[in-house]
């Protein structure tokens, strides 16, 4: 307590001054319309931007959880789409409890599981891509994946416990099945090793007719994917003549330099018709 007396007692003018000062600009800036309007003005520039610093730091700690929310929202609409169920085509229908149906009937088909992605290449022959999902969370091996736009991205081709790896669409192995949106036609997506943002759709006979800007989609005869996801739109139609199909270039829908949340695709039902062809095959045997 002395030793504020002591300081007050120091510095008794320059603090009185200070008061005086303070009343004099109340004064000035509540009884002056035009100095109380650059007061305003200015106090409230100064508050904005503090605010603002204060919120795109907040933002910026918040966003991982944010991106998080976001990636699991999308899942969940994801497994609501009417092309991931199916209508038996018998009339009877037997619902087995680990066969999630919707409040219609439909057998659900595909079931999307979020993953982050923790590694990726791009200008490799063959790119791959890690992510943080497993055997664990449900995850095996000949699953398919789409970016969080549901833009395909590639393959499952191993799995341990709590990563995956991805065999993306720029890999030399790389073999989509595919087709053309407009016309129906189905061929293959591969990539030639030669841009990381463009693969090549093949097996397209010349009778078709193939535009710039056409959409080229999953054609649903493989397990992996379901039918309509995009692969990418067409810039490129290459007429060999020694050939009777084109060689269309496509440029990926999805940004393989910017993934960091993917979805696996699960086929429910991707086990029937394997067994049932296997079945036929021993027959033949």
């Amino acid at each position: 307590m002395r030793n504020i007396f002591l300081f007050i007692r120091i510095y008794f003018n320059f603090l009185f001054f200070l008061f005086l000062m303070g009343i004099s600009l109340f004064m000035l800036f509540n009884y002056n319309r035009y100095q109380h309007t650059v007061y305003s003005a200015t106090a409230g520039e100064i508050t904005g931007r503090i605010s603002k610093q204060y919120n795109d730091v907040e933002y910026y700690f918040q966003l991982k959880k944010t991106n998080d929310s976001l990636v699991k929202a999308n899942a969940v609409l994801y497994n609501k789409l009417k092309q991931d169920y199916e209508m038996p085509d018998t009339v009877s229908k037997l619902a087995v409890d680990t066969i999630q149906i919707d409040t219609i009937l439909h057998q659900r088909k595909y079931l999307y599981l979020p993953a982050k992605v923790v590694g990726n290449s791009v200008s490799q022959p063959n790119n791959y891509l890690q992510i943080h999902r497993g055997s664990l969370q449900g995850v095996s091996a000949d699953l398919g994946v789409t970016d969080i736009n549901n833009y395909v991205v590639g393959t499952v081709v191993d799995v341990s416990k709590n990563y995956s790896v991805v065999m993306s669409l720029l890999h030399r192995q790389s073999n989509i099945s595919a087709k053309l949106k407009k016309t129906g036609e189905t061929g293959s997506v591969i990539w030639d090793g030669v841009k990381p943002n463009v693969v090549i759709l093949k097996d397209i006979s010349k009778e078709v007719k193939v535009a710039k800007g056409d959409s080229v989609i999953t054609s649903g005869f493989s397990d992996k994917f379901p039918l309509g996801l995009l692969i990418g739109t067409v810039t490129e139609i290459v007429n060999d003549k020694t050939s009777s199909t084109y060689t269309i270039k496509v440029k990926t829908a999805a940004n393989f330099y910017n993934l960091q949340y993917v979805n696996i695709i699960n086929n429910l039902q991707k086990d029937e018709p394997k067994q049932l062809l296997k079945s036929v095959k021993k027959i033949n045997e």
